[in-house]
């Protein structure tokens, strides 16, 4: 047999004999369907012929997503909105994480705005029955390192996610450091898109 872009083929006939779909693929080479996201050539063709394949997280299995933006900065739905539709999903909370002050052109929220929006979270999940809305922020690295906000405001939320936004063109030795300056900050909890690709867009800032 042989396989390329048009699927497999009996070498002898030159007849295509799988590739209407990658599962008949599998199946001809008498192996067990390998989910795209185990394709790394980092031994999962073995593992997948001695049936040790490890077992992927299912979307049945998520109860939550903890980045999500809203009409309040770059979004296109309200707070309320968000929940309603992630409580339809099966989900069993959510964390709104709009952009911070320093992305003005994403509507980035003021302290100020932050603070009403943590009050309308809270008023609203008065209003819900088992589901549950958290507060966040994607607090911005700014180019000297430094978070978009103090940690007195940091401090009053539940979610922190610290981003790159700006400076991508900096050494690795800058970025390095304020991706772990952010990440030793007591108050954050997640990174976000921590190499700054966007696949056909823009590569990806030097970060060791």
């Amino acid at each position: 047999m042989k396989i390329n872009e048009y699927g497999v083929f009996d070498v002898k006939t030159d007849r295509r004999v799988a590739g209407e779909s990658e599962e008949e693929i599998y199946q001809i080479l008498n192996l067990p369907f390998i989910p795209p996201e185990l394709r790394e050539d980092r031994g999962e063709i073995k593992a997948a012929q001695e049936n040790k394949l490890p077992q992927l997280i299912e979307y049945s299995q998520i109860k939550g997503d903890l980045h999500l933006h809203t009409k309040w900065s770059d979004g296109a739905h309200t707070i309320r909105q968000m929940a309603e539709e992630a409580k339809k999903m099966g989900y069993k909370y959510i964390a709104i994480t709009d952009h911070s002050q320093s992305l003005k052109f994403a509507g980035g929220l003021t302290e100020e705005r932050l603070r009403e929006q943590i009050e309308e979270i809270r008023k609203l999940n008065q209003e819900l029955d088992d589901f549950t809305v958290l507060s966040g922020i994607e607090v911005d690295i700014k180019s000297d390192g430094s978070l978009d906000f103090s940690d007195e405001i940091l401090s009053k939320l539940d979610v922190v996610i610290a981003a790159i936004h700006s400076g991508f063109k900096q050494e690795s030795k800058i970025i390095t450091e304020r991706l772990v300056g952010a990440m030793q900050n007591r108050f954050v909890s997640i990174i976000a898109h921590p190499t700054g690709r966007l696949i056909g867009y823009r590569e990806s800032y030097q970060v060791d």
